[in-house]
C-alpha cells in the first residue's frame, strides 16, 4: 500500500489510466477483428471500407502510445495486403 499522499494519488491515477488504455486496446482489437471477418466473407468493397475505419482506429491508438508505431504499421500493412489479395 502507498504510504505518502503523492503515492496514493499516483495509485488512483494509474487505475484510471489503465482503465482508459484497456478500453483503447479493446477498441483496436475489435477493429482488427472486424476487418478479418470482412475478409473471410470475401466482399472486397466492404472489407476496404472497414479497413479504412480500422486504419483510423489503429493510427489513433498508436498516436497515444498505447501500441508502438511499428506495430500499428505492421497491422495496417498486413490487413491491407489481405484486402488487396481478395479476388
Amino acid at each position: 500500500m502507498a504510504n505518502t499522499a503523492q503515492a496514493r494519488k499516483r495509485a488512483r491515477q494509474s487505475v484510471a489510466l489503465n482503465k482508459h488504455n484497456s478500453s483503447l486496446r479493446s477498441m483496436l482489437r475489435t477493429a482488427i477483428k472486424r476487418v478479418r471477418t470482412a475478409i473471410e466473407t470475401g466482399d472486397k468493397s466492404a472489407a476496404a471500407d472497414i479497413l479504412q475505419k480500422a486504419t483510423s482506429v489503429i493510427d489513433r491508438v498508436a498516436d497515444k502510445n498505447i501500441i508502438h508505431k511499428n506495430k500499428a504499421a505492421r497491422h495496417k500493412s498486413r490487413l491491407s495486403a489481405a484486402v488487396k489479395a481478395l479476388a
